[in-house]
């Protein structure tokens, strides 16, 4: 609503300072204040095509009052040219029409008709020159904004490309690290198991083999290393990460609410992810309390809890929160537009609850030929 009132006080100014001009001239001619006036009248027209405001203002040019409109009226033309020689038949149709009626009513020696040539082109072209620097002006300034939004774009996908090709590098390096220590465990696990009598010895040799080859699973499935074989965790996997844990001693208890929903990808390994860091952070800060772990499926949202009682082996401080891994907890949960709160409870134990908003999974696509 501004920029048009000030759009509209531009342009009633444009029509009434050159009228205003006119009326203070001295007309050579009768008719030289109405065509001068008809002139003013007419400039709002050098808005459909800008010509059109000079060729109303050519008979106040002969009239001798028509500069004052078609000063106006050549600017407009230069704002609106972008090349010089487009605007030389609008200037030279000006200064005949300007220069005819002297060289009608006034015998001139052919030194003063060349000087008033020349004064009449320079009077003309000043106003169309200005133009044309103020348009260059302002299209140069708008190149450079976009060569600076430009380098900036340039310069940010560096960044990213930097980025990434680190993540990739500290990634190969710890799937190459810890996935070789883990097979090794996983190989190491399973010879115990191969070469024991023991019923005990090898079932915890047996679950030892499972942890290793499920957390090189998850590092490989993290990593983006997938070979199409095995499944990233997800929502379907946190009952068997509860009883994992409750096989290697936790006391854990998994309850369901609510009725099943379809959950993205992206939000199930999410939700796996914070049970997962809960149920460690329990285990390693509060060991021997209870764990409770709830799943309560909403028609919108997905909310899950963890929470533990305090520790009875450590009575004395409250069981503490992982720290490090929740923050980057939160930033796993925020990238799937879910919240995250982890606090302390009034009796000594500790709470994680998410709540992840509900978004459709996409329909499996069918399996191409081979």
């Amino acid at each position: 609503m501004r920029v048009t009132g000030r759009r509209a006080l531009l342009e009633v100014a444009a029509v009434l300072v050159p009228a205003g001009a006119v009326l203070l001239g001295e007309a050579p001619f009768a008719w030289s204040v109405p065509a001068a006036l008809v002139a003013c009248a007419l400039l709002p027209l050098r808005h459909l095509w800008p010509p059109l405001g000079l060729l109303g203002g050519l008979w106040g040019l002969a009239g001798g009052l028509g500069w004052p409109p078609a000063l106006v009226a050549l600017y407009a033309m230069g704002r609106r040219c972008r090349h010089v020689p487009s605007l030389l038949p609008w200037l030279a149709a000006a200064v005949v029409a300007a220069v005819t009626p002297v060289l009608m009513t006034q015998d001139l020696a052919w030194n003063k008709i060349v000087l008033t040539f020349g004064f009449v082109g320079l009077y003309a072209g000043a106003p169309a020159v200005m133009g044309l620097l103020v348009s260059t002006r302002t299209r140069l300034t708008e190149s450079l904004r976009q060569l600076e939004r430009a380098r900036e774009d340039a310069l940010a996908a560096s960044r990213d490309a930097a980025r990434a090709q680190e993540r990739s590098r500290i990634g190969r390096e710890i799937h190459d690290a810890v996935g070789h220590h883990a097979t090794l465990i996983a190989v190491g696990a399973a010879a115990i198991a191969a070469s024991t009598g023991e019923d005990e010895t090898r079932r915890g040799a047996e679950q030892l083999r499972g942890l290793a080859k499920r957390a090189l699973a998850e590092m490989r499935a993290a990593l983006g290393l997938l070979d199409g074989t095995e499944h990233a965790a997800g929502l379907a996997e946190i009952t068997a990460l509860v009883a994992g844990s409750r096989s290697a001693g936790v006391a854990v208890e998994l309850e369901h609410r609510g009725d099943p929903v379809d959950v993205a990808p992206g939000t199930g390994r999410a939700a796996y992810r914070v049970v997962q860091e809960s149920l460690t952070n329990a285990a390693r800060h509060a060991p021997g309390a209870r764990v409770r772990v709830l799943l309560h499926r909403q028609p919108a949202q997905l909310r899950v809890e963890v929470t533990n009682d305090r520790s009875p082996r450590v009575p004395d401080r409250a069981a503490a929160g992982g720290g490090a891994g929740l923050t980057g907890l939160t930033e796993r949960v925020a990238s799937v537009d879910g919240t995250l709160s982890a606090a302390p409870r009034p009796d000594g134990g500790f709470t994680v609850s998410a709540t992840f908003p509900l978004v459709a999974a996409p329909a499996p696509r069918s399996a191409a030929p081979a």
